[in-house]
């Protein structure tokens, strides 16, 4: 299993700052964000597409260094209701197959999007609860005359290029727990599978390796990211919340560093449970936890998970970072 992170978190460092950072903390592998929401600085997929040559240069610098891209980043909304928007994301995302496959890398992280709650609605509506009918009817349109076309001439696409879509369950998205990424699974096919990110289950109330064991070998790429939930709110107000992030002492449940929301021992529960289905690929780390800066974040997460998935673990520790430079 490798190690690495999401390079979004550096968006305001150059890319090969970003990689030497990465050696530093014997990171072996880079996730790299290339549309609609995960549009990082460090690629341009419309600078590189058509161009093998500028693509060969970008992926030599980074495999240079002993590093891989582990998958490109896409997640957006193709499927949006705004039409300008849906285009776009839809856009974003072949030229990021097509980018991705001159590269080598196989595998895009995705998120299944949702649409409006009928052919006319200009604004997205997750749906969670089937009364009044209304929502059910709507939930049943998404599903079967939007988000299960769209992915199965997705997933099509991306065959042909040898790619392979990582759908990341996330609330307010059709595909948000176990059920519903199996659903879509089932209905397109087994080139589309999962890019695990724990946190999103957790504050749901799922249980991370049941999660995992039930997805199981159709995991094909992971998120290390964790997640505090808040008890003292939720015996409140429940586990759905939509303040802001930043709102961390009411808010239900906050993102949080590795091993600062769930403890060692759940870590090394998860990470075992990933190699029970058969997982060995990419352990990217997230970092969206506001009561850190992204140096101590990454540093933090980097030193717990590399007690767990590495005989030798590297010697620079987070707070070293900013004094190196």
């Amino acid at each position: 299993m490798k190690l690495g992170a999401f390079s979004i978190l550096f968006n305001d460092l150059s890319l090969d700052d970003v990689l030497d950072l990465y050696v530093k903390l014997g990171l072996n592998a880079i996730e790299i964000g290339s549309a609609a929401y995960s549009a990082s600085s460090h690629i341009n997929v419309n600078e590189l597409y058509g161009h093998p040559d500028r693509i060969k240069a970008f992926t030599k610098k980074i495999t240079d260094r002993g590093i891989t891209i582990s998958a490109l980043g896409g997640a957006g909304n193709p499927i949006h209701p705004n039409k300008e928007i849906a285009k776009a994301h839809h856009e974003s995302f072949e030229k990021s197959v097509i980018v991705a496959s001159e590269m080598g890398v196989d595998i895009i992280n995705l998120l299944s999007g949702v649409p409006g709650g009928g052919p006319d609605d200009k604004v997205p509506n997750w749906i969670v609860a089937p009364w009044p009918e209304d929502f059910a009817k709507a939930y049943q349109y998404q599903w079967d005359e939007v988000l299960i076309p769209y992915w199965s001439k997705a997933n099509e696409f991306a065959k042909k290029y040898g790619v392979r879509l990582a759908i990341e369950a996330h609330p307010n998205f059709c595909v948000y727990n176990v059920e519903s990424w199996l659903k879509l699974r089932k209905a397109v096919g087994e080139n589309l599978g999962c890019n695990f990110d724990p946190s999103h289950y957790i504050w749901q109330g799922v249980d991370p390796c049941v999660a995992i064991r039930e997805i199981g070998s159709a995991i094909f790429h992971a998120h290390a990211k964790d997640v505090f939930v808040n008890d003292r709110i939720v015996k409140k107000n429940g586990l759905l919340d939509p303040k802001p992030y930043s709102e961390f002492r009411d808010r239900s449940w906050n993102f949080r560093t590795c091993g600062y929301g769930s403890n060692e021992k759940i870590w090394r529960d998860m990470i075992s449970a990933l190699a029970e289905v058969g997982f060995d690929g990419t352990l990217s780390i997230e970092h969206e936890d506001c009561l850190m800066n992204r140096e101590e974040g990454i540093g933090k997460a980097v030193e717990m998970l590399q007690r767990i998935i590495r005989k030798e673990p590297v010697k620079i520790m987070w707070w070293e970072m900013r004094a190196e430079g």
